[in-house]
């Protein structure tokens, strides 16, 4: 972890009179590899953010939710968790197959509580984890390289009131997509989601599904 910080960082701690303290935080909290501290937290998640590169240079910060243990501790340097149906950007997806360098940001909003991660990733349509994983597309599979308890203390505290019924599970068909219902979107959905909008009463308008996520009807 001799390059864990750049030029840029160093130049800032010098500034503010903390690179030492910097060495001392990298040297106690940050390790290579999943720690038995780290797997109950990491399996008890039910979302976290995901960060990409884009083709620009650009990073994308994603939301992925699931049910927890959705993300999966494969073994003490790798992850694994699904990538269910989106919008069809495959925006964090397309990025991975490009830059495999992500971070996963992992909180609990309501202890507070939280975990840094940074590693390489790839994405497999064969992975044979497919099958644990109920509805999902994709398998992305994370090389862990460093991992980290961040400090709690600006974390406001949310308390969890119920699951999405759009995440898949076995046994239980998910929620239709409300957005999409909107009309101008019709003529380019996949055939197999061609019927969405018949089954829920009809296309919208996109001011219509803006309203309605809003009232989070979305």
């Amino acid at each position: 972890m001799a390059d864990f910080y750049g030029v840029q960082h160093r130049t800032l701690q010098e500034d503010f009179d903390s690179r030492r303290l910097a060495d001392a935080v990298r040297e106690n909290i940050v390790r290579t590899e999943i720690g038995d501290e780290h797997i109950g937290f990491i399996e008890s998640r039910d979302m976290f953010f995901l960060t990409t590169i884009d083709h620009r240079g650009y990073p994308t910060c994603s939301y992925k939710g699931g049910y927890s243990g959705f993300l999966k501790v494969v073994d003490r340097k790798t992850l694994a968790f699904p990538s269910f149906d989106g919008n069809g950007m495959f925006l964090s997806m397309g990025n991975i197959t490009v830059n495999p360098k992500i971070g996963m940001l992992l909180i609990d909003f309501e202890t507070p509580h939280r975990i840094r991660i940074h590693g390489n990733a790839r994405v497999d349509r064969r992975d044979p984890l497919l099958k644990e994983f109920p509805g999902a597309e994709l398998v992305v599979r994370v090389d862990l390289t460093e991992i980290f308890i961040n400090c709690p203390r600006y974390i406001h505290r949310y308390k969890r009131i119920g699951a999405s019924g759009y995440v898949p599970q076995a046994g239980c068909p998910a929620s239709l997509p409300q957005w999409k219902r909107i009309d101008g979107l019709q003529d380019a959905l996949p055939e197999r989601d061609k019927h969405i909008a018949q089954a829920l009463g009809g296309t919208i308008s996109p001011e219509e599904y803006a309203a309605m996520v809003m009232k989070g009807e979305g």
